[in-house]
C-alpha cells in the first residue's frame, strides 16, 4: 500500500513557522566584582553538571568578555535557571537568542 501526501503549501509553511515554540532563549551570566572565578566555575559544575573543563571555559568567557551564554532552551526554563543563579549570588539575565533564531 502506498500513501501519498500532498506537498506543503506556502500557507501551511507560514502557519507552522508562526506556531513554532518560542525558543531558543539563553541564560547570560555577567561578570561581577564580587564572586571569585573558582566559585563561578563551581556553580556551573554543581548546578548545570558541566565538566570542570567546560565550566572553566565558560567562567573564563565571563571573566574576559564580561558575559557568557551558559544555557539555552525555553523561556520558562531559562527564567528558572536565572532565579537559581541569583540564589548563588551570580548576575544572570535571560534574553531571546537572536543569533540562532530563524529569519
Amino acid at each position: 500500500m502506498t500513501v501519498r501526501t500532498a506537498p506543503r503549501t506556502e500557507r501551511e509553511t507560514e502557519t507552522t513557522a508562526l506556531s513554532a515554540p518560542d525558543v531558543p532563549w539563553v541564560l547570560i551570566i555577567w561578570n561581577d566584582p564580587v564572586n571569585l572565578m573558582s566559585y563561578v566555575s563551581y556553580v556551573f559544575q554543581s548546578y548545570f553538571g558541566y565538566s570542570e573543563a567546560k565550566a572553566g571555559e565558560l567562567m573564563m568567557q565571563v571573566h574576559s568578555e564580561g558575559k557568557s551564554a551558559v544555557a539555552h532552551g525555553s523561556k520558562e526554563k531559562m527564567e528558572a535557571h536565572a532565579a537559581a543563579m541569583h540564589g548563588y549570588g551570580l548576575w544572570a539575565t535571560v534574553q531571546k537568542d537572536d543569533a540562532n533564531a530563524e529569519g
